[in-house]
């Protein structure tokens, strides 16, 4: 696989749109790639390679610019529906024949991607091991001996062998990083939401989402820009704004555990590789900021010692009363707990789980982001093979809480230890703040300068930002100019460009005015006598920002806006003097939820 082959997406693209590479030759690479990795555990089903070809034969070069994956080969988790294959959940009894696309994998190819198979992973997705599959073990892409790393073992290994530059994996415990990290590769998870889930099999309904592997920070993002976005065919769909890559964020303020709660379980090299982490944070000039991981750590205890696991029971409960010895012995074992659940049960965790919530918000209100090791270790197949619920259960330490928590989260290479096993860590911060956490780990991903995956591929030089104009300014928007609000094409009128969904400091109160269309009032109060408010940043040029602040009709005005991180930006305030028969909606937290009540009324 040689080095000057393009292998990351970008370049792939790139090489596509210049002509020096057809999508057809991409593929064919591609299937002759798999025939010489030799490894049948990693694709559960393959598609047929004439009929990829073709695809991608049909892909016209006029609408090569305007498609972002175009003539990328991509490889699906088998527990998400690609039309043309089974899906199993790696459970030949549970296999379906979905009549179409899942919305994560339609998109995909409506941006110009080609599928060309279905991944192995741990039966059900449960497990973080990827050893759990009568489908046999892949093997993982840096040392034959370690676990591939699950539950979305097929797809990682694909990744870091240089199969393809893209694929699905799935996360609700860890699936989509500790795999990232074993495999040396990019593991995405996005917000809660973000990608639809309509045609996924689920784990655990209420805190599945898929995830996306890459070679780099870039490719990944640029999937996850793809596949983002609302879907009334899921119900656990969310519209979540992806903002733009944009420049390191200068005085980035990064959590780490208190001195004494970190657990390596006796694993010296991981313990070193994370203080030479932090190191290279700093030196990129990061602050590290303690927090205490203990409500984090207890919330990890509640995802498999309380009622999620009576939603993986639900998902195969006909299986387990009809043919439980389809099911693989491990996780038969730990689904069939879910049985013995009671609704009390249930809710005296969701309680709990309520006040650790709000723990984890205030652990937040002066970090931007939490920087962890993606799993405090790494284990050989044999090691899980003897030992397979408590290994699986060790490596999960650092990732069975994200979901719970309502966090996105991005696990990166950090280092290649001298035992020839990778080590990673992982970005965590609350929902929506994807854009920042991609943000910051591609910066700190080159600066490790290794490898991609286990090819040899050294990074290209981390491209420049296009969206990172000194000459944008940017708008605080709170209300009718919000992503999917009956405003906000004025601001697509004039080009303006997402940045990120944020909020303010506690510093404000919102109201609802009585305008036509309906709009909100931010009114700035006494430091720590409002509330924190939502709100999105877009930048606009010179010429539109004075456009768009020139159209602002009365009492509406334009001044500073302080946010949650104590960045000051412009932004839209109201007029004092107009808020007398104003509604004050100030516990709704922002103009979305107060609207998306007001709709059910």
């Amino acid at each position: 696989m040689g080095a000057e082959q393009p292998e990351t997406i970008a370049a792939i693209v790139a090489a596509h749109r210049a002509g020096t590479l057809t999508p057809a030759q991409t593929i064919a690479r591609t299937y002759q790639r798999i025939r010489d990795h030799n490894d049948p555990a990693i694709f559960i089903s393959l598609r047929d390679e004439k009929d990829a070809i073709a695809e991608a034969e049909r892909l016209a070069p006029k609408d090569a610019a305007n498609l972002p994956l175009y003539g990328v080969p991509v490889a699906v988790k088998d527990n998400i529906d690609a039309l043309g294959f089974p899906t199993t959940a790696a459970c030949p009894a549970f296999s379906t024949t979905p009549t179409h696309d899942s919305t994560a994998v339609a998109r995909l190819r409506a941006a110009g991607a080609i599928i060309i198979g279905k991944t192995n992973l741990d039966q059900f997705a449960t497990g973080l091991v990827g050893v759990r599959s009568p489908y046999g073990i892949p093997k993982n892409s840096i040392r034959d001996d370690l676990i591939p790393g699950g539950s979305s073992s097929g797809s990682a290994v694909a990744v870091g062998a240089g199969l393809v530059p893209l694929s699905l994996g799935t996360d609700t415990a860890g699936s989509g990083r500790v795999p990232a990290m074993v495999n040396n590769i990019v593991g995405l998870k996005p917000s809660l939401g973000m990608i639809s889930n309509a045609g996924l099999v689920p784990a655990c309904r209420t805190l599945d989402c898929i995830s996306v592997f890459a070679l780099t920070v870039d490719d990944a993002a640029l999937a996850l820009s793809v596949m983002a976005g609302p879907d009334p065919a899921d119900p656990f769909s969310r519209d979540r704004p992806l903002g733009a890559l944009t420049p390191f964020q200068a005085g980035l303020r990064l959590g780490v555990p208190r001195n004494g709660q970190l657990i390596f379980f006796g694993d010296k090299k991981s313990e070193t590789a994370y203080a030479d982490a932090l190191k290279r944070w700093t030196a990129l000039g990061a602050r590290l900021l303690e927090f205490d991981l203990e409500p984090f750590y207890e919330t990890a205890r509640l995802l498999y010692e309380g009622p999620w696991v009576a939603e993986r029971y639900l998902v195969i409960k006909d299986l387990l009363a009809s043919a439980p010895d389809t099911i693989h012995p491990v996780t038969r074992e730990i689904t069939a707990a879910g049985a013995r659940l009671t609704a009390a049960d249930t809710f005296s965790a969701l309680y709990r789980l309520q006040g650790l919530r709000k723990i984890a918000e205030r652990t937040f209100a002066n970090i931007d982001a939490l920087v962890l090791p993606t799993a405090p270790t790494a284990y050989t197949t044999a090691q899980v093979l003897a030992n397979p619920i408590e290994l699986n259960s060790r490596l999960g330490t650092y990732t069975n809480f994200v979901n719970l928590l309502d966090l996105c989260g991005l696990a990166v290479p950090a280092s290649m230890r001298a035992d020839g096993i990778p080590f990673g860590i992982t970005l965590l911060a609350p929902a929506g703040h994807d854009a920042r956490l991609a943000s910051i780990g591609r910066v700190f991903h080159a600066d490790t300068k290794l490898s991609l995956g286990a090819n040899g591929t050294a990074p290209a030089p981390l491209p420049s930002l296009p969206a990172s104009s000194g000459d944008e300014i940017p708008i605080a928007v709170v209300g009718a100019h919000l992503s999917g609000m009956v405003l906000n094409g004025e601001l697509k009128a004039l080009d303006a460009k997402l940045i990120e969904a944020t909020r303010t400091a506690p510093d404000y109160k919102l109201y609802a005015l009585k305008t036509t269309p309906p709009k909100p009032g931010m009114l700035r109060v006494e430091a720590g006598k409002g509330a924190s408010i939502e709100l999105e940043i877009w930048s606009l040029s010179p010429s539109a920002f004075g456009k768009f602040v020139n159209a602002i009709p009365s009492p509406m005005a334009i001044g500073a806006v302080r946010l949650a991180d104590g960045r000051s930006v412009k932004g839209f305030l109201v007029e004092p003097e107009v808020l007398g028969d104003a509604r004050d909606i100030t516990a709704y937290g922002g103009w979305r939820a107060y609207m998306k009540e007001a709709a059910t009324k």
